[in-house]
């Protein structure tokens, strides 16, 4: 019997292969979008993945500015941040956010649903977003994907 077939393989940076993805967010519902984007970052889809490794692919998401919400989202969700001193809690809605920067709720929505260490801080740079059609990364010839082929 031939012991060396039975021997787990793990990837890590050496052996996986990353592709570049791009993703167009237009009239697609947030949570559904992000959570897709998040197995594709981690690299969960692959038949290779590793959990202590970074192998998911490199994803572009164009046209973050007319991402939808369902319901009263847009006006009654509310993103906070603190900076530190007191009085300094800030509140601001997903309607003010699109306006001031549009890619902040597509990032804000994916980070979330990333591992919280360094290894998610990792994933997280692997990910590109643009409020317009157009992107930076045409060299790469990023594989166009739509959502409802990721399952």
């Amino acid at each position: 019997m031939d012991t060396l077939s039975y021997k787990t393989i793990s990837a890590n940076a050496a052996t996986v292969t990353k592709e570049w993805v791009l993703i167009d967010a237009e009239d697609q519902v947030l949570g559904r979008l992000a959570a897709k984007v998040a197995l594709l970052l981690r690299g969960k889809l692959k038949t290779n993945y590793t959990p202590h490794a970074d192998c998911g692919d490199n994803v572009i998401i164009i046209n973050a500015e007319k991402i939808r919400l369902t319901g009263k989202k847009m006006e009654e969700k509310i993103y906070l941040s603190h900076s530190g001193y007191p009085g300094g809690q800030k509140e601001v809605t997903p309607a003010k956010l699109l306006v001031k920067k549009p890619t902040a709720v597509v990032e804000k929505a994916i980070k979330g649903m990333l591992p919280k260490n360094r290894l998610g801080a990792t994933m997280f740079r692997n990910l590109y977003v643009y409020a317009g059609p157009d992107h930076l990364h045409q060299a790469q010839q990023p594989k166009p994907v739509k959502l409802t082929s990721i399952k």
